[in-house]
């Protein structure tokens, strides 16, 4: 009982620490110039709660993301728009303090309030990504399949029966080879994987530079491409 107590306010203290020393990395773009930009084939929602980048034909295929630890919602909104324009309505949840620890179980509410949706997929990237594997591991039968960028599963979802990509850049410094190495032997065996030749870390969402990251020599716009376009194949 000593050690239990002894971890959650060691768990509590960092959590603290995390929240009142760490500033999140924003969006580098205006949502309202954006929505403008985005064209007809994609209409744009956003309640404070969630994100949603819907195509403008019907559709019963959906997306939630998980924003990466300390980055705004907003900045995956390019990579979002770019997957509804292939027939997915995406929904990028807003994590309290940009957390998806937080908030691991955002998903369920996501399906209870979108019954148009019929078939599911979850996607998170770095932190995001790993709070999705965990979350999906145990509602597997909910969902299609598994989308991780910059990130891996801890969780064992080998006998899921989900369709998993995962994604990563070869310039990025902040992704944990050595633990993204140990883990994907809890991925299917016939998962995709998706290695994106001078991406990095930051470049899967539109936030600016990340402390720690490699340099990318891809544009973020030519990351995004690459990542929607394996996102609509394992979708469509």
């Amino acid at each position: 009982m000593r050690k239990l107590i002894t971890t959650l306010i060691s768990t509590t203290l960092l959590g603290i620490f995390l929240l009142t020393s760490c500033s999140s990395y924003n969006s580098t773009f205006d949502f309202s110039e954006l929505q403008e930009e985005c064209g007809t084939e994609v209409t744009l929602s956003n309640d404070g709660e969630y994100i949603i980048a819907s195509p403008t034909t019907s559709t019963t295929k959906g997306l939630i993301f998980y924003p990466g630890g300390l980055v705004s919602y907003e900045a995956y909104l390019p990579l979002m728009i770019k997957c509804a324009k292939q027939g997915i309505k995406c929904i990028i949840v807003q994590m309290p303090s940009d957390f998806a620890i937080l908030n691991m179980y955002a998903a369920k509410r996501v399906q209870m309030r979108n019954t148009d949706i019929t078939k599911w997929y979850l996607a998170g990237h770095s932190l995001g990504g790993a709070m999705a594997a965990s979350y999906i591991a145990g509602h597997s039968s909910d969902f299609e399949g598994l989308i991780l960028l910059a990130a891996y599963s801890t969780a064992d979802i080998t006998s899921s029966g989900l369709k998993v990509l995962s994604a990563y850049g070869t310039n990025d410094k902040v992704l944990n080879a050595e633990n993204y190495s140990k883990y994907r032997s809890n991925l299917p065996s016939d998962f995709t994987e998706l290695i994106i030749e001078g991406g990095n870390h930051g470049h899967f969402a539109s936030y600016g530079e990340q402390s720690g990251d490699g340099e990318a020599t891809i544009t973020a716009a030519e990351q995004q491409d690459l990542t929607a376009s394996a996102i609509g194949t394992l979708v469509n």
